[in-house]
């Protein structure tokens, strides 16, 4: 049977939700009164409070603070040759230059491209969710699964920097301060995870079955 014909059974439609803390399911009574989890004491919903304006929110302040995370300089280096700073864009093309091609690609992958793409794909979900679109829903919950997967390896500048810093300075051959560009930088990838965690993929289903009957706002 196709996915455009299918049309899926959700524990919501028969009353039942999902304890996000302990994964305890429950009944949940017909009325609209608040419901706590019989194991944890946690309140119940059938679907994280408020996913849609909490992702976009985080998403939009991502946005915001990623051009300054490329253009701000992540690092300040001084030496006996004069002080130096570098910002993520400036630090791959030195070591393009100097011959380290798959350090620099690495960097580039998991310091511009990866957050870029979840932004980008974020966005994707949410937009497809607020247009309540009933295809490609396998194909939504997996790309979905992608990003909290790679979200983990999107600070490896953020290391990088403060590896450096330690190891440098430990050795006395110069000192290494991150700058601006470093929290900025790193304050998009947590704005990031914070949106891909506050996102519920619960919702990429609901467009497709008729919402159940005596339950609340599933946004």
């Amino acid at each position: 049977m196709s996915e455009k014909t299918f049309s899926p059974e959700t524990a919501a439609a028969h009353g039942l939700a999902c304890c996000t803390t302990c994964g305890q399911l429950s009944q949940m009574p017909d009325s609209s009164i608040a419901v706590a989890c019989p194991r944890c004491k946690s309140p119940l919903n059938f679907r994280k409070p408020r996913a849609i304006e909490r992702s976009w929110a985080y998403l939009i302040s991502a946005y915001l603070l990623f051009g300054p995370a490329m253009m701000l300089p992540i690092m300040e280096t001084g030496s006996l040759f004069g002080e130096q700073r570098d910002t993520i864009m400036s630090g791959i093309i030195f070591l393009f230059k100097s011959g380290s091609w798959a350090l620099a690609i690495i960097v580039f992958v998991a310091s511009i491209f990866v957050p870029l793409a979840k932004l980008v794909c974020l966005t994707y979900l949410l937009i497809t969710i607020g247009r309540r679109k009933t295809t490609q829903r396998l194909y939504r919950t997996r790309l979905y699964r992608i990003l909290e997967f790679v979200g983990r390896w999107s600070m490896l500048d953020v290391y990088v920097v403060t590896l450096l810093s330690v190891l440098v300075q430990l050795k006395g051959l110069a000192n290494i301060h991150p700058m601006p560009g470093a929290m900025a930088f790193g304050a998009v990838v947590v704005l990031t995870m914070m949106a891909t965690l506050s996102f519920d993929p619960r919702l990429i289903w609901d467009a497709a079955s008729e919402r159940p009957k005596n339950t609340p706002d599933l946004k």
